[in-house]
This record gives C-alpha cells, structure tokens and sequence, in this order.
C-alpha cells in the first residue's frame, strides 16, 4: 500500500515538472514571435507626364560671313578690332586703291570719247535726214549714218558698263560686313597680297543672337514618337512648338527655352538617323558655335504616364522590377519597363496599373509572398475625409527621412 501511494506520488511530480517545462519553453517562443513588417506604399494613378527625350548637340551661329577679298590688291589697312561687335556695313578692310583708281579713270576717257562719237554720228543723221529728203544724196548715204550713230550708242552703253565695272572694284577696295555680329580674327596682315580668283579669306563675322543647336535622332525613335502621336497616347503641344532646354558642359541648365525649326525629311544612311534643329535666345552670348550641349526635347506629353520614386525600382539581371502589396497585404514582385530618369523618379511605360499599391520605403523588410503592415501615415491620409487616393511621394519622402524607414 504504501509503495502503491510513493508511485502515485512520483507520477504527479513529474507531470508537474513536465508541464513548468513546456509553459517555459513556449513563453519565450511566444515573445519571440516578429510582427509583420511596416512598409509605406504608393498608390499608382495615372498623370500628365512630359515626354522628353535626351540627345547631345553642338551649337551653331545662326549666320556666318565669311570676309573674302573681290578684287586683286594688297592690304593696306584693317578698319575693326578683332573680336569685337560690328554693325552690317562696317568696314573692315581697305585695299590699296590705287590701281582701280586708275582704272576707273581709264573707262571714264573711254565713256567721254564714245560719247562724242555718237553725238558726230547723230548730228550726220540729222542733216543726211533733210539731203536724203531732198535727193541731194543717196539712201545709202543716209543708211550708213545711221548704222554709224547705232555704233557709237553701243561703245557708249558698252563703256558705261565698263565705268560701272571699274566703279565696283573701286568700291570693293573698302571690304564691309553684310551681317552684324562678332568679328573674329583677322586672317591677313596689312601688306598681303589678296586674290579675288582665289577668294582670299580675311575674316569671318559670327551672330550669336539667335544661335542654332543641331543634333539628331535615330529614325526608329522618330518612327515611335510619330505613332504614338498618331494613336493618341502623346499629345501635341497646343501652340504646336515643340520645346527644347539644354544643359551645358559644366552640368547647369541654360536659362532660355528654344523650338524646333528644322525636320530633315531624309535619313542618313551610314547612321540611321535623322538631322534636327532648335532655335535659342542667347542675349548674354553664353552659347557659342562648336560648343557641346545635352539637349531635352518635349516630344509630345503622356497623359496616362505613371511615375515612381527611384528607390522603388530594383535592377535585377531580367530587368526593373518592383514590389507590390496585394488586397491580402501580401508581398509580390512584378516586372516593369521605365522609361527616363527625372529629378529621381522613374517614368513608367508598362507593368503597372492605376490602383496597384507599390512599396516605396521599407523594401528591405519585405519579402515575397510575406505579409505586410502598410505604414500608419499611409492609413490615415486613406480615411481622413476628402483625403487623396494615394500617399504622395512628397510625404513618403518626407516621413523616411524622419525615420520611419529605419530597421
């Protein structure tokens, strides 16, 4: 009996001890159990989003004059200082005169003696005329005074020509610009031969004010944009000027807005492009011709366009993806396609719908296929009364560098 109650005993102590084990053990298991992670998620909608395109270019001046000597002379003096501003008509040059001086000279006693020749020759018809009337002589008398005063008015009217010729050297030794501008270097000095055959160049006058910027597109994008424009998923500018800015070299943006004012209707075929051109204000002359730029062109505005905030999108080895939040609050990862990257968002071209909850901050935490919080602040800006639809990406933004991030 009594080794019958020590048994019942021992029994009810180790069920004891068994069950203090258990309750330890499973306490911490219990405590130690993670909640679900807190992400912060955008919203996806659809907006009116621009449509640029990025290409270099170089700059042109949108007139150059090349200064070439028209007569045959020496240089005997410049008349501008090099590099500085000229008026149209400045002149620039002088030739020594001399040699068309005289020239000119020459044609004029020509002029004067064919000019007394007619007037004989016209005062012999005038008389024959009356004699011929008359019968004092005959007609062919008559006749050849005629042809005689027809010649002298052709050396006249030829050494007229030759007077306005001798004139327009003479006036060719004073060499003017045609354009206002900026007149480079000097390529002669005084004392140089020139030639009007060979056309030798003096200088050259630039107008920065408006300039030119060429680049080109290759004709594939060219094609798309023309689709997309005709289908209706780009729109045209209302005005219909296509818009262009430009970044310079040292990373700044040009403070003026060009327009296109050039569609080469030809592809070259040893690049498969096709050449463009855009028109700039330049009043401070920060352009100049031959410099490198970056230029933006507004092709068109996507008005269902989505964008997204650089850190959502992840790089993977088959392309961008991102992760989303299904009605479950559960994690998945869906491909996309973007487009370019503007002031640290990316623009959206595929993979994602309006609705689509997208994680913007916290993406560390979250794994596929694993449940999810979706952020307070998030929540909160859903149910306040007529709060927007989405949580902005200025107020994600703002919340992650406050911490809300942080592991």
């Amino acid at each position: 009996m009594r080794d019958r109650t020590a048994s019942r005993a021992l029994l009810l102590l180790s069920a004891l001890l068994l069950g203090a084990c258990d309750s330890e053990e499973a306490g911490p298991a219990a405590a130690q159990a993670p909640p679900a992670p807190e992400v912060q998620v955008q919203v996806m909608r659809t907006e009116a989003v621009d449509n640029i395109i990025e290409v270099p270019g170089r700059v042109q001046a949108v007139r150059t004059a090349e200064i070439r000597a028209r007569v045959d002379g020496i240089i005997q003096q410049r008349l501008y200082r090099e590099g500085s501003d000229v008026e149209a008509g400045a002149e620039l040059f002088a030739v020594d005169p001399r040699e068309m001086q005289a020239s000119l000279s020459a044609v004029k006693a020509t002029l004067d003696r064919a000019q007394a020749t007619e007037a004989n020759a016209a005062q012999d018809v005038e008389r024959y005329k009356g004699l011929v009337e008359e019968q004092a002589i005959s007609q062919q008398e008559y006749d050849t005074a005629v042809a005689r005063l027809r010649t002298a008015q052709a050396d006249v009217s030829q050494a007229k020509a030759q007077l306005d010729a001798a004139q327009l050297d003479l006036d060719y030794t004073t060499i003017s610009s045609p354009i206002a501008g900026r007149a480079g270097r000097a390529e002669v000095t005084e004392g140089a031969l020139v030639s009007a055959a060979n056309g030798t160049l003096l200088t050259t006058v630039e107008q920065f004010d408006p300039v030119y910027v060429n680049f080109s597109q290759s004709s594939s994008e060219l094609l798309s944009i023309r689709s997309q424009l005709a289908s209706g998923e780009l729109t045209r500018p209302e005005n219909g000027d296509v818009a262009v800015t430009l970044t310079l070299e040292n990373g700044s943006e040009f403070d003026q807005v060009g327009k296109m004012n050039f569609y080469a209707m030809t592809i070259d075929q040893a690049t498969g492009t096709v050449a463009l051109r855009a028109e700039f204000p330049n009043p401070d002359r920060l352009l100049l011709p031959g410099q490198f730029v970056n230029a933006r062109i507004q092709a068109g505005t996507r008005e269902e366009g989505m964008i997204l905030p650089q850190r959502a999108v992840q790089m993977t080895e088959q392309g961008p993806t991102v992760r989303l939040v299904n009605a479950e609050d559960v994690v998945t990862v869906r491909p996309i396609e973007v487009g370019e990257q503007r002031d640290g968002k990316w623009i959206i071209t595929s993979g994602l719908e309006p609705g689509d909850r997208v994680i913007i901050s916290g993406l560390q935490k979250a794994r596929p296929d694993q449940k999810v919080r979706v952020a307070e602040a998030e929540k909160s800006n859903a149910d306040a009364p007529g709060a927007p639809a989405q949580t902005s990406v200025d107020e994600v933004d703002g919340a992650e560098s406050e911490g809300t991030d942080a592991p």
